[in-house]
């Protein structure tokens, strides 16, 4: 077998001393999960020009395939995660959750997990058909991207995945430097509290369910309507958005079971911060026909997803 090989087993090594007995991670059901689906090792290699010439940047390979891990290059003093780190953080979650949860993995250019305690979490917030439970995100990109943890939350309603920028609860971004693993025990150090902050997610929802929004003008706030100016393209685009979002609307409430809408269009904020989230999540066009999983990143960060948010708390 290669050097590579015997080196990426020894930093495996290293890292799993370092987490499990120098922060006290104990190991859980879902580690073999998390390791049959991340089996390697990420390294750095300087990068050369012609005739060998050195070059200032480095590539990411790994260490099974030989596989350039992202097309952008990244400096000398640039530290790679690994899936220890990953599995560290994955495993504290799952402590702070009592152990009961699963795990999905995906891999792309990062690691990406999804840890889903399981209904003993989960949250009414109108009736029996409108429920939120708990989901931590963990998307450590390579390359220029950064390593995030994130407690999000998923609706059954509507199969949404989603985050709350206004509520106070684990949202922390650790770059690749040397300090990656010091901010990353700190993180750590953060779970002990983690069911709490999902309380505080739970208050946050609620608030929005109880605030009461004329939806018409809702959106008006949140998408500027066209002007006579405007080209017909523009139009047609904005009427198509409108209606989808009043369509997601009404087959949510059918979900779950509200009463049907008056002629004034009042619903609560949830559930009109819902019908944004889930077009921009589900419905919205998008070049390349991204999958699932890209779709709920971008939802996460789409700054009409959190004017909604913020529109609906704030009534």
């Amino acid at each position: 077998m290669s050097m590579l090989y015997y080196r990426s087993k020894l930093i495996t090594f290293s890292l799993f001393t370092f987490w499990r007995f120098i922060l006290n991670i104990k190991s859980s059901d879902i580690s073999e999960t998390i390791r049959d689906s991340f089996s390697f090792a990420v390294d750095k290699f300087p990068l050369s020009g012609p005739e060998g010439m050195r070059t200032p940047e480095y590539g990411l390979f790994r260490d099974d395939t030989g596989e350039y891990v992202t097309g952008r290059a990244v400096r000398k003093g640039y530290v790679p995660h690994q899936t220890e780190d990953v599995l560290a953080l994955a495993e504290a979650a799952t402590e702070a959750f009592e152990g009961d949860v699963n795990v999905k993995c995906h891999f792309n250019n990062g690691h990406y997990l999804s840890i889903m305690p399981t209904t003993k979490h989960r949250r009414a917030i109108f009736g029996t058909s409108d429920n939120i439970f708990p989901r931590f995100q963990i998307r450590a990109a390579y390359g220029t991207g950064a390593f995030t943890a994130v407690l999000g939350m998923f609706r059954d309603a509507c199969m949404n995945m989603q985050e709350l920028h206004s509520v106070e609860s684990i949202r922390q971004t650790i770059r690749h430097s040397s300090n990656l693993r010091c901010q990353m025990g700190d993180l750590i150090d953060q779970f002990q509290n983690l069911r709490g902050q999902w309380e505080n997610v739970v208050d946050a929802v609620k608030a929005m369910e109880s605030n009461k929004v004329q939806f018409a003008e809702f959106l008006g706030q949140i998408y500027k309507p066209p002007t006579a100016e405007d080209s017909q393209n523009t139009v047609t685009r904005y009427t198509n958005r409108i209606e989808a979002i009043f369509k997601r609307l009404k087959a949510e409430r059918v979900r779950t079971q509200r009463p049907e809408l008056t002629d004034d269009w009042m619903v609560s904020g949830w559930e009109a911060y819902n019908a944004v989230q889930g077009y921009v999540q589900h419905t919205m066009p998008r070049k390349g026909d991204p999958s699932d999983f890209a779709r709920v990143i971008s939802a996460g960060t789409d700054p009409y997803v959190k004017n909604a948010e913020e529109l609906a708390i704030a009534v």
